[in-house]
């Protein structure tokens, strides 16, 4: 089994920063892809960035410029580094892996973190 362990959501002030972080443990054999999705109120869950095992990065338009995603490989752990926050930013944050467990190698699984609440203050 495989657990996504997220940690750094809180309250900020509008043009504030967080760092969020995303643990993989378990019986992980290959990482794909890490990213973060998001969730505001009331609104469908959208991808926010994601990284390849290539460290290929792809943002949704709406943080360009100010989130940046990277991964420690030797930790399976997948940052996000969110700067100049806006209150459009307020949402649930989820992180995503698509890896290859050691049980099925031969196929990609998707896994899910519990989210982690992130609140911007006006």
């Amino acid at each position: 089994q495989v657990q996504l362990v997220e940690s750094g959501g809180g309250l900020v002030q509008a043009g504030g920063s967080l760092r969020l972080s995303c643990a993989a443990s378990g019986s992980i054999g290959s990482i794909n892809a890490m990213g973060w999705y998001r969730q505001p109120p009331g609104r469908q869950r959208e991808l926010v960035a994601r990284i390849t095992s290539g460290d290929t990065t792809d943002y949704t338009n709406s943080v360009k410029g100010r989130f940046t995603i990277s991964r420690d490989n030797a930790k399976n752990t997948v940052y996000l580094q969110m700067n100049s926050l806006k209150p459009e930013d307020t949402a649930v944050y989820y992180c995503n892996a698509v890896l290859r467990t050691k049980v099925t190698w031969w196929r990609d699984t998707e896994y899910w973190g519990q989210g982690t609440q992130v609140t911007v203050s006006s």
